[in-house]
């Protein structure tokens, strides 16, 4: 059986210099410096979200975690960002030394950032975009199942398949999401070809989230199939069955437009939703795993959790197999 120092020594803790593999997604209304210096200090890799985020509040984010963490830390940064300029800009002049990007083609930014130093990582939903990605000369990707909260992929592959699948094409390491919030979950990516795993859901129930604590208890009462990706004529993003969610159904049933979509999402609606703490007419993202989440805890508490986990069930595969 490895050791705990053995099992850190892979692609992905190389790669950011952290101790394990296990990275935080960087969420809207969610992912603030709080979370992620916390992660990072856990021995993961915390990522400030900037998706919700005025270039300047991001900037005060970066300032401040980098006063809470010594350790590595990255932002995620979706590039349908309307201030993606500004934003680049902001992540050299602070001197970021990781970026996530999702939410766009990795051609756009990659070697800018890579011209700055700076370690690039995409996320994808499909075997086609992990080998853009690659092609891109982004160092690593996350391959995002459908099962994850937020925004998501079109073609609805689940992780299971995903994983393997793109570890069939690409050479660079693979970060895998969506499902995943549990220490088995964690060993069962990385037997799938995974050299770690992006954690969304799990983190979203933290202490140091800065979701509102009215999010983070309907998170808990999530139970299976309480949660559906809609939404798909704009961005399809996997949603709790709220109210706001029921009128979404109710618009389909009599064959919307894009436009009538439109009207009914309106503006802010996550930040109403997660941030705000509206539960009846707020976007509530949040992934299927959310079933297995029954309780809030520190950061450092549940990255513990899953690195403890992790090694029973490696023990328990090995005394089954052997």
């Amino acid at each position: 059986m490895k050791s705990e120092k053995e099992i850190a020594m892979n692609r992905i803790t190389t790669l950011f210099d952290i101790k394990y593999p296990i990275v935080q997604a960087g969420m809207v209304w969610v992912s603030g410096y709080k979370l992620a210096s916390a992660v990072s200090n856990a021995g993961g890799l915390g990522l400030i979200g900037a998706g919700s985020m005025y270039p300047e509040v991001l900037r005060e984010h970066i300032q401040k975690c980098k006063k809470a963490t010594s350790k590595p830390f990255g932002v995620n940064i979706p590039m349908l960002y309307p201030n993606i300029e500004e934003i680049m800009q902001i992540i050299v002049e602070e001197k970021v030394k990781i970026v996530f990007t999702s939410a766009g083609n990795p051609m756009t930014w990659t070697s800018y950032l890579k011209k700055h130093g700076i370690t690039v990582v995409h996320v994808v939903s499909s075997t086609k975009f992990a080998l853009k990605a690659q092609t891109a000369g982004v160092d690593a990707i996350v391959a995002e199942g459908f099962e994850a909260g937020g925004h998501n992929g079109r073609d609805e592959t689940t992780t299971f398949t995903l994983i393997p699948m793109v570890k069939e094409q690409i050479k660079i390491p693979i970060i895998a999401a969506g499902g995943i919030a549990t220490g088995n979950g964690m060993l069962a990516a990385m037997i799938l070809g995974a050299d770690g795993v992006q954690i969304g859901s799990r983190f979203a129930a933290s202490t140091e989230s800065s979701a509102h604590e009215n999010f983070k208890q309907i998170v808990l009462d999530t139970k299976e199939g309480g949660t559906q990706l809609t939404l798909k004529e704009l961005a399809p993003v996997r949603l709790i069955k709220n109210k706001f969610f029921e009128d979404i159904q109710e618009l389909y049933a009599q064959c919307p437009t894009k436009e009538d979509l439109e009207k009914l999402l309106g503006r802010a609606r996550a930040k109403k939703g997660i941030f705000e703490g509206d539960l009846v007419e707020g976007e509530l993202e949040i992934g299927q795993i959310a079933g297995l989440i029954h309780e809030i805890k520190p950061a450092e508490s549940i990255v513990k959790d899953l690195m403890k986990e992790y090694q029973i069930a490696k023990k328990e595969v090995v005394h089954f197999l052997y």
